[in-house]
C-alpha cells in the first residue's frame, strides 16, 4: 500500500499540474493555489495526528475546514484574504475529491468591494512625463513613457505590457495582446501610443527581435514589472499623487473614462478582457462615486 505522505504529495503535484496545465492558470495563481492546498494539509495532520488521505480528503466535514479557516484568522487573515483562501481550497478538496467527493457548504466572510478610484487625465500623463524625466537614460525614459501610455491608453495590465515582443512594432491601428489564461484580444491604437512604441524601439539598444520581448532591463533581459512600480511610486511622491497612484490605476482610469464618455459595458469588457461581465460592471460603481464627488464639492447645498 503506498504511504500516506506519498498520496498527500501526488494530490499537490496533480493540483499544480491540473491549474497550469488544463486551466491554464497564471504562474502567480498556481503558487497562491498550491500554498493554500499544501497549508490545509499541513494543518490537518497537526489537527488529526495523522496524514490526511485522499479519501479523508474527498469527504473533509465542515468542522475541519471552519477550525482550518479560524486558525489562518488568528495569524491575522483578513475578511478578504480569507475569503481567497476559502475559494482556493473549495476548489482544491472538489478536485480531490473526484466525482464521488464532497465539498463542505461553508459561507465565507463578508467582503466589501472596494471601488477602484480614476487617475485624472492630467495627473496620468504628469506622471508618466515625470517618469521619463526622471530616467537614467533617453531609452529608458521611452521605453517607460510608452509602457504608461498603454496602459492608460489601452487598458493593459502591466504583465500584458511586458509580454509584448518585437512583433508589437511598428504598431497598426491595433495590437493582439495575450492576457490572463492565455486569452487573446485585439485592443485599438492611438496614434500616440504608436509613435510612443515606435520611438522606443528605434531608440532601444538590444534591438526588438520578432520572437524577443520588447520591453528590456537596463541589462538587456525581459523587464521586470517591480522596475515600473518602483519609477510610478517615485514620481508619484514627487508629484505628491495619492497613494492610490499606481500602474494598475491607470488601467481602472482607462475604463473609468470611457465608461464616462458613454462606451458601453460590453465593449468595455472586450476591450479589459473580462471573462465575465460581473467583473466589467464595477466601473458603473466607479462613474457613479465620481458623480457623487463632484455634486459634493460643486453644489451649494451638498
Amino acid at each position: 500500500m503506498k504511504p500516506v505522505v506519498d498520496e498527500g504529495q501526488h494530490i499537490i503535484a496533480r493540483w499544480q499540474q491540473h491549474l497550469a496545465l488544463e486551466r491554464r492558470r497564471s504562474a502567480h495563481t498556481v503558487r497562491a493555489y498550491v500554498a493554500s492546498a499544501q497549508r490545509l494539509l499541513d494543518f490537518l495532520t497537526r489537527h488529526h495526528g495523522a496524514l490526511p488521505s485522499q479519501h479523508v480528503l474527498a469527504d473533509l466535514p465542515a468542522a475541519d475546514l471552519r477550525a482550518y479557516l479560524a486558525h489562518r484568522r488568528n495569524e491575522g487573515l483578513s475578511n478578504a484574504s480569507t475569503a481567497r483562501e476559502l475559494s482556493a481550497l473549495r476548489a482544491f478538496l472538489k478536485f480531490a475529491g473526484g466525482e464521488d467527493g464532497t465539498v463542505p457548504a461553508l459561507r465565507g466572510p463578508h467582503v466589501k468591494k472596494g471601488v477602484p478610484r480614476p487617475v485624472s487625465p492630467d495627473d496620468v500623463m504628469a506622471l508618466a512625463e515625470d517618469v521619463g524625466e526622471n530616467a537614467s537614460e533617453p531609452w529608458i525614459a521611452a521605453r517607460d513613457w510608452a509602457i504608461l501610455l498603454l496602459l492608460y491608453g489601452a487598458g493593459l495590465r502591466i504583465s500584458e505590457a511586458l509580454s509584448l515582443t518585437g512583433s508589437a512594432v511598428p504598431a497598426g491601428e491595433t495590437i493582439r495582446v495575450t492576457g490572463k489564461r492565455n486569452k487573446t484580444r485585439v485592443v485599438p491604437m492611438l496614434p500616440q501610443l504608436r509613435e510612443a512604441l515606435s520611438e522606443y524601439a528605434a531608440l532601444c539598444p538590444y534591438g526588438t527581435g520578432k520572437d524577443e520581448p520588447l520591453f528590456r532591463g537596463a541589462r538587456g533581459g525581459p523587464l521586470d514589472p517591480g522596475i515600473v512600480r518602483k519609477a510610478v511610486r517615485e514620481a508619484r511622491r514627487r508629484l505628491m499623487l495619492p497613494e492610490r497612484t499606481s500602474p494598475h490605476a491607470l488601467r481602472h482610469s482607462f475604463a473609468t473614462h470611457l465608461l464616462g464618455r458613454g462606451a458601453d459595458l460590453r465593449s468595455l469588457q472586450e476591450l479589459l478582457g473580462h471573462a465575465s461581465l460581473s467583473s466589467t460592471q464595477i466601473y458603473t460603481q466607479v462613474d457613479a462615486a465620481h458623480l457623487l464627488d463632484v455634486y459634493r464639492h460643486a453644489h451649494p447645498r451638498a
